[in-house]
């Protein structure tokens, strides 16, 4: 009934996104009965949360260099700082 898929939590963020595309295409085009339409919502929205929380956690790594008054490096910075 319901397309359970590949475990979500081992998919990359690619894997994840190119998954929910699929489920969003599916419920979309209408013909998917109504109780595997309620599955896929469910798997689409844990799919959504997945690639959000992956979304999260690669902007805390994303850093940007910080030049000090000499013009040279001196650390680095959260990317979406001021």
């Amino acid at each position: 009934m319901a397309d359970s898929g590949p475990d979500i939590s081992a998919m990359s963020f690619e894997e994840a996104l190119r998954s929910l595309e699929d489920v969003v295409r599916r419920l979309e085009g209408g013909e998917v009965p109504l109780d595997e339409s309620i599955a896929l919502y469910e798997r689409g929205e844990a799919l959504r949360r997945h690639c959000q929380a992956r979304l999260d956690a690669a902007q805390e790594r994303i850093e940007k260099i910080v030049a000090g008054p000499d013009g040279k490096p001196t650390g680095t910075a959260p990317f979406d700082a001021g």
